[in-house]
């Protein structure tokens, strides 16, 4: 496989991906594994989609050709969302933010700068490995300056503020807005299969999940109604905050268009 590459980090180890038809393709186990999950295979089983798992062989660590299946990148979010271990955003970050980033605009993932250069460069004097170095660098902070730069850009042509709480349905519009073709139930269903809404049956269905909570992306609105009989009951609508509102348009747009 020719087109496979090798991603390390000292805390999650090895993760193999692949390119196909324009789509970055994980290592199903190696992302099972660097989650902690004990089973790798059933945890590919449990939790990912038939329509983004792909067999390919690969080349072991004693030369053989083994069977390997790839997950697309949402189901690699599915991994990450049912994953235990503690350091699974960790994981969540380093993949999202840094390695597919990457690939998307190099088409390759630089993660050490001597590397890079003793293995593309290997016959430069050191006066042009210096410069070379020192470019690189000036890159990686203009681009570091993009990726900040990006979510407001991305949403500033949507809404002008982001202090707003908005309905889940209008979210749904400015991501239709932003390009992304999208209604109300299909990304309420897409909230409630990657974690961020509750898909138990229940008075609770619907409702943001305390992962959800804790990031800041939701918040709950209760209303008070009274109803002919006298009783009063409490109907909690959950709201898109404005930094949830900046996470799901990017998240759409920049990470997972597999959604």
């Amino acid at each position: 496989m020719n087109n496979l590459q090798i991603f390390k980090n000292k805390d999650f180890g090895e993760i193999r991906t692949i390119e196909e038809n324009g789509n970055i393709m994980f290592c199903g186990s190696d992302v099972a594994k660097a989650l902690g999950y004990t089973d790798t295979a059933q945890a590919i089983r449990k939790n990912c989609k038939e329509d983004g798992l792909s067999t390919r062989q690969v080349i072991d660590s004693l030369g053989r050709t083994q069977q390997a299946k790839f997950i697309s990148e949402g189901n690699v979010y599915r991994l990450i969302t049912h994953s235990r271990l503690p350091a699974a955003e960790k994981f969540e970050r380093w993949v999202f933010d840094e390695i597919l980033p990457t690939i998307h605009k190099t088409g390759g993932y630089v993660g050490n700068d001597e590397m890079f250069i003793n293995t593309y460069l290997p016959f430069a004097d050191e006066q042009t490995k210096l410069l070379f170095k020192t470019t690189l660098e000036t890159m990686k902070s203009l681009n570091r300056k993009i990726e900040q730069d990006k979510p407001k850009v991305l949403f500033a042509e949507s809404v002008t503020t982001s202090k707003t709480s908005i309905l889940i349905g209008d979210l749904a519009k400015l991501i239709k807005q932003n390009g992304y073709e999208i209604g109300q139930q299909r990304l309420f269903k897409w909230l409630r299969e990657n974690g961020y809404l509750i898909k138990r049956k229940g008075a609770d269905y619907n409702s943001p999940t305390q992962k959800s909570m804790d990031l800041g992306l939701f918040e709950v609105k209760e209303t008070a109604i009274t109803h002919a009989d006298g009783h009063v009951t409490i109907n909690k609508t959950p709201k898109v905050t404005g930094k949830g509102q900046i996470y799901f348009i990017n998240r759409f747009l920049v990470k997972d268009k597999s959604v």
